[in-house]
Protein backbone atom coordinates (compact mmCIF):
# COMPACT_ATOMS: atom_id res chain seq x y z
CA UNK A 1 0.00 0.00 0.00
CA UNK A 2 1.13 3.53 -0.74
CA UNK A 3 -0.36 6.71 0.67
CA UNK A 4 -0.08 10.33 -0.48
CA UNK A 5 -1.26 13.29 1.60
CA UNK A 6 -2.62 16.44 -0.03
CA UNK A 7 -3.06 19.67 1.93
CA UNK A 8 -4.64 22.88 0.66
CA UNK A 9 -3.58 25.91 2.70
CA UNK A 10 -6.21 28.58 3.19
CA UNK A 11 -6.15 31.66 5.35
CA UNK A 12 -8.87 30.20 7.60
CA UNK A 13 -8.66 26.41 7.17
CA UNK A 14 -6.29 23.69 6.00
CA UNK A 15 -8.12 21.09 3.92
CA UNK A 16 -6.63 17.64 3.54
CA UNK A 17 -7.12 14.54 1.43
CA UNK A 18 -5.48 11.12 1.52
CA UNK A 19 -4.84 8.98 -1.54
CA UNK A 20 -4.34 5.24 -1.12
CA UNK A 21 -2.83 3.57 -4.17
CA UNK A 22 -3.87 6.63 -6.20
CA UNK A 23 -7.51 6.82 -5.07
CA UNK A 24 -9.06 9.22 -2.50
CA UNK A 25 -9.93 7.46 0.75
CA UNK A 26 -10.47 10.18 3.38
CA UNK A 27 -10.46 13.90 3.98
CA UNK A 28 -10.47 16.40 6.83
CA UNK A 29 -9.90 20.04 7.71
CA UNK A 30 -8.48 22.05 10.59
CA UNK A 31 -8.11 25.77 11.42
CA UNK A 32 -5.01 27.47 10.02
CA UNK A 33 -2.51 28.81 12.53
CA UNK A 34 -0.68 31.54 10.63
CA UNK A 35 1.63 32.22 13.58
CA UNK A 36 3.29 28.82 12.99
CA UNK A 37 2.22 27.66 9.54
CA UNK A 38 4.82 24.90 9.15
CA UNK A 39 4.01 23.50 12.58
CA UNK A 40 0.30 23.62 11.81
CA UNK A 41 0.79 21.74 8.53
CA UNK A 42 3.04 19.20 10.26
CA UNK A 43 0.42 18.47 12.92
CA UNK A 44 -2.33 18.24 10.30
CA UNK A 45 -0.30 15.80 8.20
CA UNK A 46 0.10 13.58 11.24
CA UNK A 47 -3.65 13.80 11.90
CA UNK A 48 -4.44 12.81 8.28
CA UNK A 49 -2.12 9.83 8.48
CA UNK A 50 -3.61 8.65 11.77
CA UNK A 51 -7.13 9.13 10.41
CA UNK A 52 -6.58 6.61 7.62
CA UNK A 53 -4.48 4.22 9.69
CA UNK A 54 -1.27 4.89 7.75
CA UNK A 55 2.24 4.77 9.19
CA UNK A 56 4.61 7.49 8.00
CA UNK A 57 6.77 4.76 6.45
CA UNK A 58 3.83 4.03 4.09
CA UNK A 59 3.50 7.64 2.92
CA UNK A 60 5.16 8.42 -0.42
CA UNK A 61 4.90 12.17 -0.14
CA UNK A 62 2.98 15.24 0.93
CA UNK A 63 1.60 17.65 -1.67
CA UNK A 64 0.83 21.23 -0.67
CA UNK A 65 -1.39 23.76 -2.42
CA UNK A 66 -0.58 27.28 -1.27
CA UNK A 67 -1.91 30.71 -2.32
CA UNK A 68 0.41 33.19 -3.96
CA UNK A 69 3.45 32.96 -6.19
CA UNK A 70 5.21 29.62 -5.70
CA UNK A 71 8.63 28.73 -7.09
CA UNK A 72 7.93 25.21 -8.37
CA UNK A 73 11.62 24.34 -8.48
CA UNK A 74 12.53 25.19 -4.89
CA UNK A 75 9.16 24.98 -3.18
CA UNK A 76 9.60 28.52 -1.90
CA UNK A 77 6.57 30.73 -1.30
CA UNK A 78 7.81 33.83 -3.12
CA UNK A 79 4.84 35.90 -2.03
CA UNK A 80 1.53 35.05 -0.38
CA UNK A 81 0.08 38.30 0.91
CA UNK A 82 -2.96 36.74 2.58
CA UNK A 83 -0.70 34.43 4.60
CA UNK A 84 1.92 37.09 5.35
CA UNK A 85 4.67 35.07 3.66
CA UNK A 86 7.53 36.29 1.48
CA UNK A 87 10.45 34.18 0.24
CA UNK A 88 9.52 31.48 2.74
CA UNK A 89 11.17 28.06 2.12
CA UNK A 90 8.05 26.07 2.93
CA UNK A 91 9.07 22.84 1.18
CA UNK A 92 12.47 22.70 2.89
CA UNK A 93 10.90 23.41 6.28
CA UNK A 94 8.23 20.74 5.88
CA UNK A 95 10.65 18.11 4.57
CA UNK A 96 12.84 18.73 7.62
CA UNK A 97 9.88 18.41 9.99
CA UNK A 98 8.12 15.47 8.33
CA UNK A 99 11.04 13.50 6.95
CA UNK A 100 9.03 12.96 3.76
CA UNK A 101 9.22 14.25 0.17
CA UNK A 102 7.14 17.42 -0.26
CA UNK A 103 5.90 19.09 -3.42
CA UNK A 104 4.28 22.54 -3.46
CA UNK A 105 2.14 24.26 -6.06
CA UNK A 106 -0.08 27.30 -6.32
CA UNK A 107 -3.50 26.52 -4.86
CA UNK A 108 -5.42 27.39 -8.04
CA UNK A 109 -3.10 25.23 -10.13
CA UNK A 110 -3.60 22.38 -7.69
CA UNK A 111 -7.38 22.79 -7.95
CA UNK A 112 -7.09 22.47 -11.74
CA UNK A 113 -5.01 19.32 -11.36
CA UNK A 114 -7.51 17.93 -8.84
CA UNK A 115 -10.40 18.40 -11.25
CA UNK A 116 -8.31 16.89 -14.05
CA UNK A 117 -7.33 13.84 -12.03
CA UNK A 118 -10.49 13.17 -10.03
CA UNK A 119 -13.25 15.57 -11.05
CA UNK A 120 -15.07 16.95 -14.05
CA UNK A 121 -11.99 16.78 -16.29
CA UNK A 122 -10.87 13.24 -15.54
CA UNK A 123 -12.07 11.92 -18.91
CA UNK A 124 -9.80 14.24 -20.93
CA UNK A 125 -6.08 15.04 -21.05
CA UNK A 126 -6.32 18.78 -21.75
CA UNK A 127 -8.42 21.01 -19.52
CA UNK A 128 -8.55 24.49 -18.05
CA UNK A 129 -10.17 25.41 -14.74
CA UNK A 130 -11.53 28.95 -14.34
CA UNK A 131 -12.62 29.77 -10.79
CA UNK A 132 -15.08 32.62 -10.25
CA UNK A 133 -14.89 33.72 -6.63
CA UNK A 134 -13.54 36.78 -4.85
CA UNK A 135 -11.11 36.91 -7.75
CA UNK A 136 -10.71 34.94 -10.96
CA UNK A 137 -8.14 32.16 -10.86
CA UNK A 138 -7.59 28.73 -12.24
CA UNK A 139 -5.06 26.49 -13.86
CA UNK A 140 -4.10 24.79 -17.11
CA UNK A 141 -3.54 21.06 -17.61
CA UNK A 142 -1.86 19.99 -20.86
CA UNK A 143 -1.45 16.31 -21.70
CA UNK A 144 -2.31 15.43 -18.11
CA UNK A 145 0.30 17.74 -16.57
CA UNK A 146 0.11 21.19 -15.06
CA UNK A 147 1.36 24.10 -17.15
CA UNK A 148 2.72 26.75 -14.78
CA UNK A 149 5.17 28.68 -16.95
CA UNK A 150 8.50 30.19 -16.00
CA UNK A 151 9.30 29.49 -12.33
CA UNK A 152 5.67 28.62 -11.65
CA UNK A 153 4.45 32.17 -12.16
CA UNK A 154 2.24 31.54 -15.20
CA UNK A 155 -1.38 30.56 -15.77
CA UNK A 156 -2.73 33.72 -14.12
CA UNK A 157 -6.03 33.41 -15.97
CA UNK A 158 -7.74 36.28 -14.20
CA UNK A 159 -5.23 38.83 -15.40
CA UNK A 160 -5.73 38.63 -19.15
CA UNK A 161 -7.15 41.93 -20.39
CA UNK A 162 -10.56 41.71 -22.05
CA UNK A 163 -11.18 45.49 -22.23
CA UNK A 164 -8.25 47.79 -22.87
CA UNK A 165 -8.10 50.69 -20.37
CA UNK A 166 -11.15 49.28 -18.60
CA UNK A 167 -11.92 48.85 -14.90
CA UNK A 168 -9.01 48.92 -12.46
CA UNK A 169 -7.93 45.44 -11.35
CA UNK A 170 -6.36 44.47 -8.04
CA UNK A 171 -3.17 43.59 -9.95
CA UNK A 172 -2.73 47.23 -11.02
CA UNK A 173 -3.71 46.84 -14.69
CA UNK A 174 -7.01 47.85 -16.23
CA UNK A 175 -9.59 45.72 -17.97
CA UNK A 176 -8.61 42.31 -16.57
CA UNK A 177 -11.03 39.39 -16.63
CA UNK A 178 -10.99 39.47 -12.83
CA UNK A 179 -12.16 43.08 -12.78
CA UNK A 180 -15.34 42.08 -14.65
CA UNK A 181 -16.01 38.41 -13.96
CA UNK A 182 -15.23 37.69 -10.33
CA UNK A 183 -18.18 37.12 -8.00
CA UNK A 184 -17.21 40.44 -6.43
CA UNK A 185 -17.48 42.21 -9.79
CA UNK A 186 -20.84 40.55 -10.47
CA UNK A 187 -22.14 41.73 -7.09
CA UNK A 188 -20.89 45.24 -7.78
CA UNK A 189 -22.56 45.33 -11.20
CA UNK A 190 -25.82 44.08 -9.67
CA UNK A 191 -25.79 46.83 -7.04
CA UNK A 192 -25.16 49.47 -9.70
CA UNK A 193 -28.10 48.13 -11.73
CA UNK A 194 -30.37 48.29 -8.69
CA UNK A 195 -29.39 51.90 -8.02
CA UNK A 196 -29.97 52.86 -11.65
CA UNK A 197 -33.43 51.26 -11.76
CA UNK A 198 -35.28 51.74 -8.50
CA UNK A 199 -38.42 50.29 -10.08
CA UNK A 200 -36.73 46.92 -10.56
CA UNK A 201 -37.75 43.82 -8.63
CA UNK A 202 -34.19 43.55 -7.32
CA UNK A 203 -34.39 47.05 -5.82
CA UNK A 204 -37.70 46.30 -4.13
CA UNK A 205 -36.48 43.01 -2.68
CA UNK A 206 -32.82 43.43 -1.83
CA UNK A 207 -30.72 45.85 0.16
CA UNK A 208 -27.05 46.40 -0.63
CA UNK A 209 -26.03 44.02 2.13
CA UNK A 210 -28.34 41.26 0.84
CA UNK A 211 -27.22 41.47 -2.77
CA UNK A 212 -24.57 38.99 -3.94
CA UNK A 213 -23.45 37.09 -7.03
CA UNK A 214 -26.67 35.05 -7.11
CA UNK A 215 -29.10 37.97 -7.12
CA UNK A 216 -29.10 38.89 -10.81
CA UNK A 217 -29.39 35.24 -11.84
CA UNK A 218 -32.35 34.76 -9.49
CA UNK A 219 -34.24 37.63 -11.16
CA UNK A 220 -33.02 37.38 -14.74
CA UNK A 221 -36.29 35.85 -16.01
CA UNK A 222 -38.52 38.54 -14.52
CA UNK A 223 -36.41 41.68 -14.15
CA UNK A 224 -34.93 43.39 -17.25
CA UNK A 225 -32.23 45.05 -15.16
CA UNK A 226 -31.12 41.68 -13.81
CA UNK A 227 -31.10 40.17 -17.29
CA UNK A 228 -28.87 42.97 -18.56
CA UNK A 229 -26.43 42.32 -15.71
CA UNK A 230 -26.32 38.59 -16.45
CA UNK A 231 -26.03 39.04 -20.22
CA UNK A 232 -23.17 41.51 -19.84
CA UNK A 233 -21.42 39.27 -17.34
CA UNK A 234 -21.72 36.18 -19.55
CA UNK A 235 -20.51 38.03 -22.65
CA UNK A 236 -17.43 39.30 -20.83
CA UNK A 237 -16.66 35.90 -19.35
CA UNK A 238 -17.13 34.27 -22.74
CA UNK A 239 -14.58 36.70 -24.20
CA UNK A 240 -12.00 35.36 -21.78
CA UNK A 241 -12.97 31.74 -22.41
CA UNK A 242 -12.69 32.17 -26.18
CA UNK A 243 -9.20 33.62 -25.69
CA UNK A 244 -8.21 30.61 -23.59
CA UNK A 245 -9.76 28.20 -26.08
CA UNK A 246 -7.99 29.77 -29.06
CA UNK A 247 -4.59 29.76 -27.35
CA UNK A 248 -4.61 26.38 -25.58
CA UNK A 249 -7.47 24.50 -27.29
CA UNK A 250 -8.31 22.25 -24.34
CA UNK A 251 -11.00 19.61 -24.64
CA UNK A 252 -12.94 21.17 -21.76
CA UNK A 253 -13.02 24.41 -19.81
CA UNK A 254 -14.28 23.88 -16.28
CA UNK A 255 -16.03 26.65 -14.36
CA UNK A 256 -15.57 26.60 -10.60
CA UNK A 257 -16.09 28.95 -7.69
CA UNK A 258 -19.32 30.30 -6.27
CA UNK A 259 -20.79 31.53 -9.56
CA UNK A 260 -20.60 28.01 -11.00
CA UNK A 261 -23.53 27.08 -8.76
CA UNK A 262 -25.74 28.57 -11.51
CA UNK A 263 -25.08 25.43 -13.56
CA UNK A 264 -26.54 25.42 -17.05
CA UNK A 265 -27.93 28.95 -16.61
CA UNK A 266 -24.27 29.92 -16.85
CA UNK A 267 -22.68 27.21 -18.99
CA UNK A 268 -25.34 26.95 -21.73
CA UNK A 269 -25.06 30.57 -22.93
CA UNK A 270 -21.29 30.45 -22.51
CA UNK A 271 -21.19 27.37 -24.74
CA UNK A 272 -23.24 29.10 -27.44
CA UNK A 273 -20.91 32.09 -27.52
CA UNK A 274 -17.73 30.01 -27.44
CA UNK A 275 -19.03 27.81 -30.25
CA UNK A 276 -19.91 30.88 -32.30
CA UNK A 277 -16.71 32.87 -31.76
CA UNK A 278 -13.91 30.34 -31.31
CA UNK A 279 -11.56 29.73 -34.22
CA UNK A 280 -12.13 26.37 -35.97
CA UNK A 281 -14.84 25.44 -33.49
CA UNK A 282 -16.24 22.58 -35.56
CA UNK A 283 -12.83 20.99 -36.08
CA UNK A 284 -11.70 21.03 -32.42
CA UNK A 285 -14.63 21.87 -30.12
CA UNK A 286 -14.25 22.92 -26.50
CA UNK A 287 -16.90 21.87 -23.98
CA UNK A 288 -17.85 24.19 -21.11
CA UNK A 289 -18.59 22.28 -17.91
CA UNK A 290 -19.01 23.04 -14.22
CA UNK A 291 -16.28 21.78 -11.91
CA UNK A 292 -17.41 19.01 -9.59
CA UNK A 293 -15.10 18.75 -6.58
CA UNK A 294 -15.87 22.02 -4.79
CA UNK A 295 -13.44 22.81 -1.99
CA UNK A 296 -11.86 19.33 -2.20
CA UNK A 297 -10.18 20.12 -5.52
CA UNK A 298 -7.12 21.90 -4.12
CA UNK A 299 -6.12 19.19 -1.65
CA UNK A 300 -6.75 16.38 -4.14
CA UNK A 301 -4.70 18.23 -6.74
CA UNK A 302 -1.91 18.80 -4.23
CA UNK A 303 -1.78 15.05 -3.64
CA UNK A 304 -1.89 14.48 -7.41
CA UNK A 305 1.41 16.39 -7.75
CA UNK A 306 2.96 13.00 -6.86
CA UNK A 307 0.98 10.92 -9.35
Amino acid sequence: MSYILGIDIGGTFLKGEVLKDGSPVSGSETPTDLSDLAGCVEAFAEKLAMGCGARFSEISGVGIGCPGVIDDGTGTVVRAANLGLENYPLRAELEKRLGLPVKIGNDANCAALGEAAFGAGKDVKNSILVTLGTGVGGGIVIDGKLFTGNRGAGAEIGHMVIEKDGEKCTCGRRGCLEAYCSASALTRATREAMENDTSSAMWRTYTHSDCDGRTAFEYMDSDPSAKRVVDTYINRLACGLVNLANIFRPQVILIGGGVSAQGTRLTAPLQRIVDGEMFAAEYAPVEIRCASLGNRAGALGAAALFL
